[in-house]
């Protein structure tokens, strides 16, 4: 049996968990999975957070990979962040940049068992600055300035590859090796914030052909995860793990412990428990209804019958709902054209809605000579207690009409998974020897 089918029937423990420490972020970025923006007062608390740390231990989790929000705003982040390295549980963390300073990077590079992605969506201010927010690019460029400055080799640059920037994959792969860092690609999904973005921000036809063809040269120096097992279908697989791991081998633990199969997939359909709970997570992972379905063998409707359906196993899962198509049917980006023409069948307005939104709000707050304090200082701006007022005050959203009216409301980040081949995986007996390698590759990006 081979490693991704050891994948398909799932293993003791996620190989690639992704928890969202917070949903406050200083950006909004119009394509957030998360709809981040605003602290949830519900979140973890520190010693929660712990005690999730030490049943990933007992787990034998071997990396969390960290995002948000903007995960470093988190008070405790640091302390997090030395008590799960401390406890055997590698840290891969998501940030936009803003706590990247140099004493910062120079406490990263020192660390063996924490790795560090930066966000990047242009390899241009202007590209990146009209998804991800103006000065995110700046932002960005500093903290990456500052990680090589202290010596910090292979950090991550992720990229969401979008129709604006899908021309600008040879520039990323240049920013990335002018700084020692490793280029990162992820596929835009429908989900969160990018729902209300997607026709207008995905990648056209030609340009998944050229990624595909450009990934296919440079495959093996760039990590892609599972985003792109879709473009299989042209023909030769692409490096990555070629299969939807969405409760088998991924999960996403969310700011207020809820337990979702997928980070791109924050919705009640597949929400599996929350970690509060009796049993905590590792009964959530194990004994859910909803993880023992999807890694129960799956229907792949009528996409079986196409020649590519074993190498693309019909696309993203998260891809599909979001997009009001069904789980057993075609990819809403199928290299074959079978998305489009089942997309051209979906009516407007059916496909369902992501089920939180943390966006910061965008209406203006009424204002009076006696004014009252919010109820949550987070309300207002999701950095309150944790930075100066001047920077707390920058965060606050700004509009900007450069990619037409859909996106006015929204600005800023997404926040994903990293990955970093430092630690040696101990979860289940299959891995042992050989999701070192493999993993390192593909399975820490989804």
């Amino acid at each position: 049996m081979s490693l991704v089918d050891e994948f398909e029937f799932g293993l003791d423990a996620p190989i690639c968990l992704t928890w969202e420490l917070t949903y406050a972020c200083n950006l909004s970025c119009v394509h957030c999975l998360s709809s981040s923006g605003r602290r949830d007062p519900r979140e973890l608390t520190t010693a929660e957070c712990k005690s999730l740390i030490d049943e990933f231990e007992r787990m034998q989790v071997f990396y969390v990979n960290i995002g948000g929000g903007e995960p470093t705003v988190r008070p405790d982040f640091w302390e997090l962040v030395d008590y799960a390295t401390a406890h055997r549980v590698g840290v891969k963390f998501s940030t936009n940049g803003v706590k990247i300073t140099p004493a910062v990077a120079r406490r990263l590079a020192g660390s063996d068992y924490v790795d560090v992605q930066i966000s990047l969506d242009g390899a241009t201010e202007e590209v990146n600055d009209a998804v991800r927010g103006p000065g995110s690019y700046r932002m960005a460029i500093g903290a990456m300035e500052h990680l090589a400055a202290a010596g910090f080799a292979g950090f991550k640059i992720s990229v969401v590859v979008t129709r604006q920037n899908a021309g600008q994959l040879d520039a990323f792969q240049a920013i990335a090796d002018r700084y020692g860092a490793q280029l990162r690609l992820t596929r835009l999904r429908p989900s969160g914030r990018g729902a209300d973005v997607w026709d207008e921000l995905h990648p056209t036809a030609e340009q998944q052909r050229a990624l595909y063809d450009w990934l296919l040269l440079h495959g093996e120096r760039v990590l892609t995860g599972d985003s792109f097992f879709h473009l299989a279908g042209y023909g030769e697989a692409l490096p990555g793990l070629n299969l939807c791991g969405a409760g088998r081998v991924v999960c996403l633990v969310d700011p207020v412990g809820d337990v979702y199969a997928c980070p791109f997939a924050i919705h009640d359909t597949f929400l599996a428990g929350n970690v509060r709970g009796d049993g905590g997570f590792a009964r959530v992972w194990r004994e859910s209804e909803l993880f023992t379905r999807l890694r129960a063998p799956q229907s792949g409707g009528a996409c079986t019958s196409c020649s590519a359906y074993d190498a693309c196993r019909g696309g993203c899962m998260a891809a599909k709902f979001f997009t009001g198509l069904p789980l057993d049917g075609p990819d809403p980006e199928c290299v074959r054209g079978q998305g489009a023409i089942a997309l051209s069948t979906v009516v407007a307005g059916s496909a369902p809605k992501p089920s939180l939104d943390h966006s910061h709000r965008t209406a203006p707050v009424p204002v009076t000579i006696a004014r009252r304090p919010p109820q949550h200082a987070c309300n207002e701006s999701p950095l309150a207690s944790s930075v100066s007022p001047a920077l707390a005050a920058s965060a606050r959203p700004t509009l900007t009409p450069t990619l037409g009216p859909a996106l006015a409301p929204t600005l800023g980040p997404a926040l994903a998974p990293t990955t970093r081949p430092a630690l040696a995986p101990t979860t289940g007996p299959a891995l042992t020897a050989t999701a070192g390698s493999t993993l390192a590759a593909s399975a820490g990006s989804v």
